[in-house]
């Protein structure tokens, strides 16, 4: 199984968050959205800086990534199934 890491990053300076052996790219996602959504509630001074989480591979290669800050439903563009 492979390694992930997870940085918050912070006006482009990634701060190591820590990283986990996890089976696939899906829980690497998973696992840095729910990081995020507790370092938006535990660290309310970085609302509007436009900070996010991101998942690096083994290859340090940046795979994913998601905003502290909820995007908001009505911005997102979706079309009906």
């Amino acid at each position: 199984m492979p390694w992930f890491y997870f940085d918050l990053v912070i006006k482009e300076q990634p701060h190591h968050q820590g990283g986990m052996i996890l089976e696939n790219v899906e829980g690497a996602r998973d696992r840095a959205d729910a990081l995020a959504e507790e370092l938006h509630m535990a660290k309310p001074e970085l609302d509007g800086k436009r900070c996010f989480v991101r998942v690096i591979n083994e290859a340090d290669a940046e795979i994913y990534r998601t905003p502290l800050e909820p995007v908001p439903k009505w911005s997102v563009n979706t079309i009906p199934r």
